[in-house]
């Protein structure tokens, strides 16, 4: 097992990363326990693989575990759903001291940590994030909430978990599919920040679904980046925004789509990487060749990378734009962007010229 802290001063938690952690799980949160209980918040496919098995666990050391299971996908992210979460945990009488746990994905641990903070004013809650994206990205750093109509990730809090459990063998029950999506969120901690991973990861990446020590570095890597940012940074009023690279597009496709699966959100972020890249070049930022680097690594790793690889029609540029200017990082009215000097050298930028990303999006639709 290899424990990656996030340092927050009395907030401060552990990143536990290995095989064998669910198994394990009874150990690993009875410490944080007032009464031998807590509540489990999961969705019905992850129910389905892993719910029993962490119910043994927790049960080998006397604890109840009473599990409310949602509907997988990112439409659970959604004001119902959330208003029938923090019901079920009423009914189940979650007191202040209790502990909540996220059984599940990105989707799970955003709504479940989003009904945690907000539960009595503030109930603590672990993550056992059992996909890619969530245990490289959401499952860390505290942000939680949820969908609306008029955008990704709108309505939410900063709520930080008490531990992480990170198994990585459960990674093996991820569709081929679901994985590369997480993939997109570990590829993009290479561009924002560590060239020498995204080496790492071209040689590396189209092993990481048969070998769980490469799975593991990839993993403890993507959270050793995020840990020190968030520890930095952690309600981003500077540097945490670095890990929204590739996002602004990708929230505006998620938007545009549904949220759906018609684009999985690491597929949205790997389109949105390319696109960051794009618009770097073209505004003289980066080497011509470095968008071309890029796609040719998301193409070995059999991921989206263009708007033409997104099923179904899109808006257009215009609309596209529109969605964009609803992103948490919009500042006075003006669009941030998360540009790069080149692969591992991103910062922040909010001087974009508009008329530049609405030419880029145009010629990507056109292309379709």
């Amino acid at each position: 097992m290899d424990t990656v802290r996030v340092d927050l001063g009395a907030r401060s938690y552990d990143v536990r990363i290995g095989p064998g952690l669910l198994a394990g799980a009874g150990d690993q949160i009875a410490p944080l326990l007032a009464r031998p209980r807590v509540a489990v918040l999961t969705d019905e496919t992850v129910a389905g693989l892993h719910l029993e098995g962490l119910r043994a666990a927790l049960g080998a050391r006397g604890i109840a575990a009473p599990a409310l299971a949602l509907p997988a996908g990112e439409g659970t992210k959604s004001w119902a759903h959330l208003a029938r979460a923090t019901e079920w945990l009423l009914d189940r009488q979650v007191e202040r001291r209790d502990v909540v746990v996220a059984l599940g994905g990105g989707v799970i641990g955003d709504l479940g940590g989003f009904a945690a903070a907000i539960l009595r004013r503030g109930v603590r809650f672990v993550q056992i994030p059992t996909t890619l994206l969530a245990q490289v990205d959401s499952s860390v750093g505290g942000k939680t909430g949820i969908n609306t109509a008029q955008g990704k990730n709108l309505v939410g809090a900063f709520h930080q978990p008490s531990l992480v459990l990170c198994d990585t063998a459960v990674l093996e029950t991820l569709p081929g599919r679901d994985f590369r999506a997480g993939y997109g969120e570990v590829v993009k901690y290479g561009l924002l920040g560590d060239a020498g991973f995204f080496d790492w990861l071209e040689g590396h990446g189209p092993r990481l679904t048969a070998d769980e020590g490469l799975r593991r570095r990839a993993v403890r890597r993507s959270v050793e980046m995020k840990a020190g940012i968030v520890a930095r940074d952690e309600t981003e009023t500077g540097e945490r925004a670095l890990l929204n690279l590739g996002h602004t597009f990708c929230h505006a496709l998620e938007a545009a789509t549904g949220y759906s699966d018609r684009l999985l959100h690491g597929e949205g972020v790997a389109i949105g990487c390319a696109l960051a890249f794009d618009l770097s070049a073209r505004l003289g930022l980066c080497a011509q060749e470095e968008p071309s680097r890029v796609r040719a690594h998301l193409r070995a790793m059999g991921m989206k990378a263009d708007l033409s690889d997104i099923p179904g029609d899109l808006p257009d540029a215009d609309a596209l734009l529109a969605l964009m200017a609803q992103d948490k990082k919009v500042q006075d009215g003006r669009l941030r962007f998360i540009l790069a000097r080149g692969i591992g050298r991103a910062f922040v930028a909010d001087d974009v010229p508009p008329d530049r990303v609405r030419a880029l999006v145009a010629e990507a639709l056109a292309a379709r």
